[in-house]
C-alpha cells in the first residue's frame, strides 16, 4: 500500500489510542470512550449506531447482497494492578513503546482495526462489506457487551477479532464452563461408625475430573482441560459432613459444544453438577477457510488460543488476530510497541486486500 497513506493511518491510530488510554474505561464504565467513538464518527460524517456502550459503523458502500466481515475489538479494560510504577491513565511514549492501561489489551488492535476500516471505508466494488465494532464489557464477558451487540448487527459471515496475538492467527479459542458440583452424604458422629462421608463421595468424582480424557481432541486447541479449583465441606471436627461442594474450571474446545461436554460430565459422576452458564462457547475456523489461507500466505502462523475473547459470544465463524503480545495483557506498566501498531494496520489491510469469501 501507499507508504504515505500508511503513515497517516498510523499517526491517527496512535493519537486515538493515546486519548483512549487517558480516558478511564473499566468494564461497565466505558461510556466516555464510547463517546470518543461517536464523536469521531460524527466528525467524519460516518453513520453509526450506539447500543449502550457498544458502537458500530458500516462501510460507505454497504451492499446487503455481499458477505459481511466484522472488524471487532473492545474498549473496556481491567482495573490497574497495584504494581504499576507509571500512571496507568497517562499515555507515555519511551523507547519506542506506548505505555498505559489498555494499550496492549486491546487498544492497539482496536485502533489498528479502526484505521483499517477507514482505509476501506469509501472504496467501491469491494467483494465484501465491512462493519467496525468497538465492544464493551469484554473483560468480564458482560451481558451488555458483545452478547447484546450481536442482536443489533447485520448478518455477519466472518469476524476478525482484535486481540494481541503478535499478528499470528488464533484459529481456535477455548470456551469456559464453571461447574458447581455437590456430593451428598449422611451426617453422623465422627467417633462412631455412622453416616456417609460426603467428602469421600466427592473424592471419587474429583479423581474422575483429574484423570478423565475426552475421546475427541481438537486439532488446534488440543484436549479439554478440567481443574478442580475450590472445595468446601464440614461444620466441625466431630461431625461426618453430609454435603461437600467443589468448583470445576473446564476449558472446553471446539471438539464438542459446551452442552455436549456438560452431558458427558453429568453422566460420568455421581455428584450433582450445575453449570454457572453455557454462554462462553469454544470457537474454531477451518484451516481451509480463505482468510486462514490468506494469512498463511502472508507468513502468519496459526495456533489455538487458551484465552477467552468476544469470540466466545459470537454465533459465526471468527479468527483472532492483532498487534501486541498476550503476555503483556493485565500486567503492570502495560505497553505496546509503536511499530506493532503500524505493522498491525499494514497486515490487516494485506489480509483483506483481494480476499474472496
Amino acid at each position: 500500500m501507499d507508504s504515505q497513506r500508511l503513515e497517516e493511518l498510523n499517526s491517527f491510530a496512535v493519537d486515538f489510542l493515546k486519548k483512549l488510554i487517558e480516558t478511564p474505561s473499566l468494564s461497565r464504565e466505558e461510556s466516555q470512550t464510547a463517546d470518543q467513538f461517536t464523536d469521531f464518527f460524527n466528525q467524519k460524517n460516518i453513520p453509526f449506531e450506539r447500543i449502550k456502550n457498544n458502537v458500530f459503523a458500516k462501510n460507505k458502500n454497504f451492499d446487503a447482497a455481499l458477505p459481511t466481515i466484522l472488524l471487532n475489538s473492545h474498549h473496556d479494560t481491567v482495573k490497574p494492578n497495584i504494581s504499576y510504577t507509571k500512571d496507568p491513565f497517562k499515555a507515555q511514549i519511551a523507547d519506542g513503546k506506548l505505555f498505559g492501561l489498555g494499550s496492549n489489551d486491546a487498544g492497539g488492535p482496536l485502533v489498528s482495526l479502526l484505521a483499517t476500516f477507514l482505509y476501506f471505508y469509501e472504496k467501491e466494488n469491494l467483494a465484501f462489506n465491512l462493519v467496525f465494532a468497538a465492544s464493551a464489557e469484554e473483560e468480564i464477558s458482560g451481558v451488555n457487551g458483545m452478547e447484546l451487540l450481536v442482536k443489533h448487527l447485520p448478518k455477519i459471515d466472518l469476524a476478525i477479532v482484535g486481540e494481541p496475538t503478535l499478528m499470528d492467527m488464533a484459529v481456535g479459542e477455548k470456551g469456559l464452563l464453571v461447574l458447581d458440583v455437590t456430593a451428598k452424604g449422611i451426617a453422623g458422629h465422627a467417633a462412631r461408625n455412622e453416616g456417609k462421608n460426603a467428602i469421600y463421595e466427592a473424592l471419587e468424582d474429583i479423581e474422575w475430573f483429574k484423570k478423565y480424557e475426552f475421546a475427541k481432541v481438537s486439532k488446534s486447541l488440543g484436549p479439554i482441560k478440567m481443574s478442580v479449583t475450590q472445595i468446601n465441606a464440614g461444620s466441625q471436627h466431630n461431625v461426618v459432613p453430609d454435603v461437600c461442594s467443589f468448583v470445576v474450571d473446564v476449558r472446553a474446545t471446539d471438539a464438542y459444544t459446551l452442552e455436549e461436554t456438560l452431558e458427558i460430565i453429568k453422566s460420568s459422576v455421581k455428584s450433582e453438577v450445575k453449570p454457572r452458564s453455557v454462554r462462553l462457547q469454544p470457537s474454531g475456523i477451518a484451516m481451509e477457510h480463505p482468510i486462514v489461507q490468506k494469512g498463511l500466505s502472508l507468513g502468519m502462523k496459526a495456533y489455538g488460543s487458551p484465552t477467552l475473547s468476544d469470540q466466545a459470544l459470537m454465533p459465526y465463524k471468527s479468527i483472532k488476530i492483532g498487534p501486541g503480545d498476550s503476555a503483556r495483557s493485565h500486567t503492570a506498566d502495560e505497553f505496546i510497541y509503536l511499530q506493532e501498531i503500524k505493522s498491525g494496520i499494514e497486515k490487516y489491510i494485506e489480509l483483506l486486500e483481494a480476499l474472496s469469501l
